[in-house]
């Protein structure tokens, strides 16, 4: 039970970590996604550099990020190495969310800290057979920043899902150690009743 809780520990530390990353990322999120000011542009212009900022981070910074991750790989593995019921329905369920978490951390924010960063918004080149890229052949800075903001908003949302598989799992836990304890209770109680008739 101790392995349990330390792997659980393991899980739930990097995946509150990284909610409140995307939290001090949400006051640049909001403006670009939810409400509308009247001049829109200075909200782009302050995630943009927002964006740069983060980009231009010691390695140290990414390092620590891909250790974090990492850890909670592994309360994962620990807590589904030898899985009971409880743990393939939670932990899997868990697992799943947290692999897609990495995957639109990966393809949609990275990849976005690198589009943004470079200022290359789009694919404005010739396409394959030579003809001029139509306005429909590129996403527009305002769009890139849009979905940028909005990955965070979905990481967040994954993340807040596997808080929720794990607190399930305690109290599913928890209320199936009382139950079994009231059991237990209930037969010795009936083994003293069987015990005083004779």
């Amino acid at each position: 039970m101790a392995v349990g809780n330390f792997a659980t520990f393991m899980i739930i530390g990097p995946t509150c970590f990284f909610l409140g990353i995307l939290f001090s990322s949400f006051p640049y999120d909001y403006n670009v996604l939810w409400s509308s000011p009247d001049n829109r542009d200075v909200y782009f212009d302050i995630l943009e550099n927002h964006v740069k900022f983060l980009f231009a981070s010691p390695p140290i910074i990414s390092r620590i990020l891909n250790i974090v991750i990492g850890v909670g790989l592994i309360g994962f593995l620990t807590k589904l190495y030898k899985p009971s019921e409880a743990n393939m329905l939670f932990d899997g369920a868990s697992l799943v969310l947290y692999m897609a978490g990495i995957t639109v951390y990966l393809t949609n924010i990275v990849k976005g800290f690198r589009v943004i960063t470079a200022g290359i918004y789009g694919n404005v080149e010739k396409s394959v057979d030579g003809s001029e890229p139509g306005p429909d052949d590129y996403v527009s800075r305002e769009d890139t920043l849009r979905v940028f903001a909005a990955s965070n908003t979905i990481l967040a949302l994954v993340l807040v899902g596997v808080l929720v598989l794990q607190a399930g799992q305690w109290y599913a836990l928890r209320k199936e150690e009382a139950e079994i304890a009231d059991m237990d209770r209930a037969a010795v109680e009936k083994k003293g009743k069987s015990k005083k008739k004779q």
